[in-house]
Order: C-alpha cells, then sequence, then structure tokens
C-alpha cells in the first residue's frame, strides 16, 4: 500500500464497535429529515420523539446524553436506532476536523481504537477526503 494513497480504506480504519464514540458530554446535532427518520424507527411522532430523547441548544436540537453516553446507546453496547443513525455518527471518526489539524487527529486516534497502529496523518487525511467526497 503507498502510504499517502490507501487503496482499501480498512487498512487505515476499521471500526471496533466499541462504543467509545457514543459516549462523552456532548452529542451531535439532528437535521430535521434525521429527527424525522429516527421518530419514525422508534414509531414515535415528531412531538413525543423531541421531548423524550432530544435537547434543545440554541438553534440546535441534539440527542440527549444520559449516564455519560448518547440517549441511543444500548446496554449491549451497540447503538439502538444504528439503522437510521445521523450522518454525523456514519462518519465519525472520519471528521473533516482532522483535515487541516494535525491536533485534532492525535485527539481522535487516542480515543479511537479503530486506526491501524501503523495509520499516519497522511493516510488519515486521504481516507478523510474519500469519504467526504462518497468516494
Amino acid at each position: 500500500m503507498n502510504p499517502t494513497n490507501p487503496t482499501n480504506p480498512h487498512e487505515v480504519f476499521s471500526c471496533k464497535l466499541c462504543g467509545h464514540c457514543c459516549h462523552g458530554e456532548s452529542t451531535v446535532s439532528l437535521s430535521q429529515a434525521e429527527q424525522k427518520a429516527i421518530a419514525s424507527f422508534l414509531d414515535l411522532d415528531l412531538a413525543d420523539f423531541l421531548r423524550e430523547f432530544c435537547v434543545k441548544k440554541g438553534n440546535r436540537i441534539e440527542m440527549k446524553i444520559v449516564d455519560g453516553h448518547c440517549i441511543f446507546y444500548g446496554d449491549d453496547g451497540f447503538c439502538r436506532v444504528h439503522e437510521v443513525k445521523p450522518f454525523q455518527c456514519r462518519r465519525w471518526p472520519l471528521h473533516p476536523s482532522i483535515l487541516g489539524d494535525q491536533k485534532a487527529w492525535g485527539a481522535i486516534k487516542a480515543d479511537c481504537p479503530g486506526f491501524d497502529e501503523e495509520a499516519c496523518y497522511e493516510d488519515v487525511c486521504e481516507l478523510v477526503r474519500r469519504v467526504n467526497n462518497g468516494y
């Protein structure tokens, strides 16, 4: 593999389904389409979904945090809304903030065991570019 042009994204990153990304004191904003999709998936009307599972922060609607993790983090360690999880969750940890900020990459890599130990910053930047361009 050419380290600056990985041909297989799984050579650089492979999700370990560890749930690290579901833990913390912040969560992701939900678009209106994501709110509706998750509400429908849970067989709830939108108002009930928003009241039970979300918080409003300024102009944003975010998923609640419960006991230090996303409200949808299941007791089994898996996402309870995986089939309709928000875009930000689907692309994490391959977030554009990595591009141009090697410290962001270092922080994300330190928290996520899915990155190959040999992966370098340039490998991950190339993968982030491809993921965000729909490779």
